[in-house]
């Protein structure tokens, strides 16, 4: 912040971050570096973001906080990838949340099975944050 004629004035990036509350993101993955990876990135970008380490806490995530867009991997304990997004796109009060898979299931068939239960995209391991943070923006920032 500078100071002029004795007045705070904010910088125009503290002010558009405080006009409109962060767009919400959870991230829902079971590998610590992959989810610190991406909040380093979503935050630098001024996003909300919340974590789930797998998909049963992902659902009660988005119970109680209702992100504008979860990140989702498909491998992990619990309630796998592909189960929660059927979950959260057959329930209406969810299904419009857009849903961006991020996996190192790389097959054609793995793909399809992700289009079945609504994915809107889906995304390989090892990926790149700045590819990421292109579809993020895609959904969030229309």
């Amino acid at each position: 912040m500078s100071i002029e004629n004795d007045t705070m004035v904010q910088p125009r990036s503290e002010i558009k971050r405080m006009d409109r509350p962060a767009k919400q993101v959870l991230i829902v993955d079971d590998d610590p570096l992959i989810i610190r990876m991406l909040r380093n990135n979503l935050e630098k970008e001024g996003y909300g973001v919340k974590v789930a380490n797998h998909g049963l806490q992902a659902l009660e995530e988005v119970k109680v906080r209702k992100p504008n867009l979860i990140i989702l991997d498909i491998m992990m304990p619990l309630l796998d990838g592909f189960k929660t997004a059927r979950l959260l796109k057959f329930d209406k009060r969810f299904r419009d949340i857009p849903i961006i898979v991020l996996t190192s299931r790389a097959t054609e068939g793995e793909r399809k099975i992700g289009e079945q239960v609504g994915a809107d995209e889906y995304l390989f391991k090892p990926f790149r944050p700045p590819q990421v943070l292109s579809v993020v923006k895609r959904y969030l920032d229309a």
